[in-house]
């Protein structure tokens, strides 16, 4: 079932549930997508809280927690994510994985807090350069519905300033990294769906030890159209977050 957490970060509450528990592997943190929050993961806690202890958490503002005074950019939201798992005791590292916006997040993370990670996981997450790189190439209906839906968390300039931050932080990771883009994205062209999958793999340069895995069958929620690849690409991450902290002990 999971236990439930209200935690005071800053000058307000951000909901948090935690399940299974923390044996000799890396606590799995989970990040959704822009307006979504941690419901987006009830497709795949299940089996890999039978592994290790999973923490997903609804951003500020967003389902159960409380609003935040702070600007709604990454920067700010990351620093919120590592006070709730420092409030919540829970010890690194940690196999971050993020979904679309979150996916900026736990890139960001990744940089700040290096050391708390044992591996990264993006889910079809949104590029640094998807504003001059893919937008433009999309028809005019799909532009516009775009930048309308910044509403539910922040707005586009603090959504756009996110990406700018992630351009600005963006150096070698040295952590295992997995890229998972849908391919079978709504409304896309063949060409606009070979584009995605291209810039995906760019994002595989900021580690050497990375590889991109495309959901053939699935659109934006790989984690919802084929749970097992996200859960899979977790479950060999998590076996490369055991070695590491074993080197790291020695």
């Amino acid at each position: 079932m999971g236990k439930e957490f209200f935690v005071p970060v800053s000058d307000f509450k951000l909901y948090a549930k935690l399940y299974g528990v923390k044996k000799d592997k890396p606590t799995v943190v989970m990040d959704a997508g822009y307006g979504d929050y941690s419901k987006a993961w009830v497709s795949v806690i299940p089996e890999i809280s039978m592994l290790t202890e999973v923490v997903v958490y609804d951003r500020a503002g967003l389902g159960k927690s409380e609003k935040s005074s702070n600007p709604r950019t990454s920067h700010e939201m990351v620093k919120e994510l590592k006070e709730l798992l420092t409030v919540m005791k829970i010890k690194p590292p940690y196999i971050l994985v993020g979904h679309s916006y979150g996916g900026v997040n736990t890139r960001i993370y990744a940089t700040e807090y290096p050391d708390d990670v044992a591996g990264l996981i993006l889910v079809d997450s949104t590029p640094e350069n998807y504003k001059e790189a893919f937008l433009p190439t999309m028809p005019t209906d799909f532009q516009e519905a775009y930048n309308k839906q910044f509403i539910y968390e922040g707005s586009y300039d603090e959504f756009m300033e996110s990406l700018q931050q992630l351009k600005q932080t963006r150096r070698p990771l040295n952590v295992p990294l997995i890229v998972l883009s849908a391919g079978k994205k709504a409304h896309y062209s063949k060409e606009s769906q070979e584009l995605w999958n291209d810039i995906q793999k760019e994002i595989l340069d900021i580690s050497a030890k990375s590889e991109l895995i495309i959901a053939e069958n699935s659109a934006h929620y790989i984690q919802n159209d084929e749970p097992v690849v996200v859960i899979s690409a977790i479950k060999r991450i998590l076996s490369d977050g055991i070695l590491r902290i074993k080197e790291n002990l020695m």
